[in-house]
């Protein structure tokens, strides 16, 4: 090998480039982590109503750890994630000294039981909120089919001038409802959509004509519905 100058001379070469490497990359490094390169801000945005400059400056002052380079954004945005109302998050590094963090918030549409809220995305968060928001019910795995169809009911029950407060779906996937005048209106499981926009077009000459007040609608019939008056024991059943 030592009669080898040819070999000797790569050997050489590979050897100088390596150190060349080694020695850049140590150089860059004491650059990056040096506190050459600070965040000097952080700017946030998005429509927030709930998430306060207390929460992102608690977070700004502990959580944010490291220079422009060092800065680790998936940590970060998981940080950021954990607040109550936040639904996503996205960072960005914006040179020379910036950081962008752009926040969506939860808009909560209802509440899930007493247990959580739901957003209009029909997902589950944990926040504290003293709006007063309708209340669903249902399986677990329903939050998303409630949502929808909480929707749906809203629009058909605009029409004689009632919204849903709660919507409840059982585990046979029944469905029922309470309006905001305290009706309780039964829909069952089968064409539930077809049951309530019949029930809307003949409201005005039957239930809107009665002068008792009605605590209990049943759709359930196939040629008609039961109600049953404040107060009384037993369904009465109403043509429609």
């Amino acid at each position: 090998m030592w009669d080898k100058p040819a070999l000797m001379l790569w050997l050489a070469n590979l050897l100088y480039a390596i150190a060349a490497i080694l020695l850049l990359y140590a150089v860059l490094f004491l650059m990056v982590h040096l506190p050459l390169f600070p965040l000097r801000e952080v700017k946030v945005n998005g429509e927030l109503q709930h998430v306060t400059r207390e929460q992102v400056q608690f977070i700004v002052t502990r959580a944010l750890k490291g220079n422009f380079f060092t800065l680790d954004l998936n940590k970060t945005r998981r940080t950021f994630e954990k607040l109550p109302w936040v639904r996503s998050v996205n960072v960005r590094r914006r040179w020379p000294d910036r950081l962008e963090v752009t926040l969506e918030e939860h808009q909560a549409l209802a509440r899930w039981g007493g247990t959580a809220l739901v957003n209009s995305h029909g997902e589950l968060f944990e926040a504290a909120s003293d709006q007063t928001l309708p209340v669903f019910s249902g399986p677990a795995d329903g939050v998303v089919e409630v949502t929808s169809q909480y929707q749906v009911f809203r629009q058909q029950l605009a029409a004689i001038g009632r919204q849903p407060v709660a919507v409840s779906l059982s585990p046979r996937r029944a469905w029922q409802v309470t309006l905001d005048d305290g009706l309780v209106v039964e829909l069952g499981r089968e064409q539930v959509e077809a049951r309530l926009e019949k029930f809307v077009r003949v409201y005005d000459r039957t239930l809107g004509r009665l002068k008792q007040p009605v605590n209990y609608v049943d759709l359930r019939y196939p040629n008609g519905f039961a109600v049953r008056l404040g107060g009384a024991a037993a369904a009465k059943p109403t043509g429609a």
